[in-house]
C-alpha cells in the first residue's frame, strides 16, 4: 500500500489502481478512525507528515535526474520500492 501512496505522489497511479484504492477507502478510514481518502489513511498509519507527498515528489525528481545522468531510467514503481525500502521500517 505504501508503494501505491508513493506512486500516487509522483503522479503515476493507473486509473485501475486509483479505482481499487478508492474502493478501499471506507474500510481504511474505519480501520484508522479517520475521515478522508485512502491517502489520508495511509499517511496516518505510517505517521507521515502532511508534507510527505511533496517530499516524495522532490526525491523523485532528484532520483530521476541522477538516473538520467547515468544513462539509466527510473520507473515510478522502482522508485516506490526504493523509497519504501529506505524509509519504512519492516
Amino acid at each position: 500500500m505504501v508503494e501505491l501512496y508513493v506512486i500516487d505522489a509522483v503522479g503515476a497511479l493507473t486509473p485501475e489502481q486509483a479505482k481499487n484504492l478508492d474502493a478501499m477507502t471506507p474500510k481504511l478510514c474505519q480501520l484508522y478512525c479517520i475521515t478522508g481518502d485512502w491517502r489520508a489513511a495511509i499517511g496516518k498509519a505510517m505517521a507521515f507528515p502532511e508534507t510527505m507527498p511533496h517530499s516524495i515528489r522532490e526525491m523523485w525528481s532528484r532520483n530521476q535526474h541522477l538516473a538520467k545522468e547515468k544513462g539509466a531510467s527510473l520507473t515510478a514503481e522502482a522508485f516506490a520500492v526504493m523509497f519504501v525500502d529506505a524509509n519504512v521500517p519492516e
